[in-house]
């Protein structure tokens, strides 16, 4: 019987978990499997009816493991890859391990040192934003998140009395040095009690000698509060990270996944010089110890007042079949201003998504009913 490559690759890695396990490493394959039912129509008339991949995890597999070592210290490791578990591809051509890939040294009293393709501190937060843990219906993940980078180098210090902090330097590793096309992160959390709240920033510096000289940057505060049967949320990001594509007016961004900025063309100036805020309240409610409902409305406000904002909200339901296995319900709505192209987003882009006169000045509207299962 023939044998493909990825069946070869599965059964590899599997062999390797066990050999691991047997030597009494903790070794863990995981992963989990997003996939949803999407019903979106947009002011223009046009219409999109689609099975898709990831509206609150994008599809993926995993390998993580912990080994603890001399004086207290431990190694841990991550390689993840993302699916498109709707066709059975993976996310990104271009690399397997493409969400993430690196070893750590962990101290209990000096922190973690991670190096490696790395999730942003924006992103690792998400679940501090909304009752959707920023994916499909929140107005701060269709404004955008930088989501991580390559060649990062980051340090998450220990807790201290509450407050956590941590930083990111991935350099651009080019002739011209590496401090050139370098992106830099910030974060800040504090915990106490019912009560939760962080800083996370971002900064992308251009090449040496771009057209565009101006830097990039994603700042983001977010507050979160447990009053028992659910939690009150509240979210402000400010950047100037959109650009237009061929997708639409503000369907890009400036500061890529990998660090790259988008400079040269003729709009570019003006949009890296282009800050917009975004304000969003959430809250949720637990019906059950199986059921959760929640809500939001957010405003992405252009501050340069050229009409490039817009506004809107989502409503959604998720049920619990046990710790694994969850079935979810949302419906949102978004209106562009005259100028504006925002697309609803959710963990995975959308594909297919509204374009160009579909998107630009349009209210988009949709409807998802899905369900998650990680393993």
């Amino acid at each position: 019987m023939q044998r493909s490559p990825l069946m070869c690759a599965a059964a590899l890695c599997c062999l390797m978990v066990q050999a691991a396990q047997a030597q009494s490493s903790s070794v863990t394959f995981y992963g989990d499997i997003d996939q949803y039912f999407n019903y979106m129509s947009s002011s223009s008339g046009a219409k999109i009816k689609s099975l898709q991949d990831g509206a609150l995890l994008r599809s993926r597999i995993g390998f993580r493991g912990t080994e603890v070592v001399d004086g207290g210290l431990s190694v841990k490791f991550n390689l993840e890859s993302g699916l498109s578990s709707d066709s059975g591809s993976s996310a990104d051509s271009s690399r397997f391990f493409d969400r993430q890939a690196w070893v750590s040294l962990v101290s209990p009293t000096y922190g973690e040192l991670k190096l490696g393709r790395q999730n942003t501190a924006v992103f690792t937060r998400g679940g501090n934003v909304d009752f959707t843990a920023r994916t499909l219906g929140s107005i701060v993940n269709n404004f955008g998140v930088p989501a991580r980078y390559d060649n990062d180098v980051s340090w998450a210090s220990p807790v201290w009395s509450g407050w956590q902090a941590e930083l990111h330097f991935a350099p651009g590793e080019t002739s011209s040095g590496t401090t050139s096309q370098a992106v830099y992160q910030i974060a800040l959390d504090y915990s106490n009690g019912p009560f939760k709240a962080n800083y996370a920033s971002v900064r992308g510096k251009p090449p040496k000698d771009a057209a565009v000289s101006k830097t990039i940057s994603y700042d983001n505060v977010n507050a979160n509060y447990d009053y028992g049967s659910g939690k009150v949320y509240a979210a402000f990001v400010r950047s100037n990270n959109i650009t237009s594509s061929s997708a639409g007016n503000t369907a890009g961004s400036l500061l890529g996944g990998t660090g790259t900025l988008v400079t040269g063309a003729a709009s570019t100036e003006a949009d890296a010089k282009r800050f917009y805020n975004v304000w969003q309240l959430s809250a949720d409610y637990r019906v059950s110890s199986q059921l959760r409902v929640g809500g939001l409305w957010g405003q992405i406000v252009d501050t340069s007042n050229s009409g490039r904002g817009a506004k809107g909200g989502a409503l959604g339901a998720f049920y619990d079949f046990s710790k694994r296995t969850t079935v979810y319900a949302l419906t949102e709505t978004m209106s562009n201003d005259s100028n504006a192209g925002f697309r609803p987003f959710g963990s995975a882009a959308l594909s297919p998504n509204f374009t160009g006169s579909d998107v630009n000045g349009q209210k988009i509207s949709g409807a998802q009913v899905g369900i998650v299962h990680k393993f």
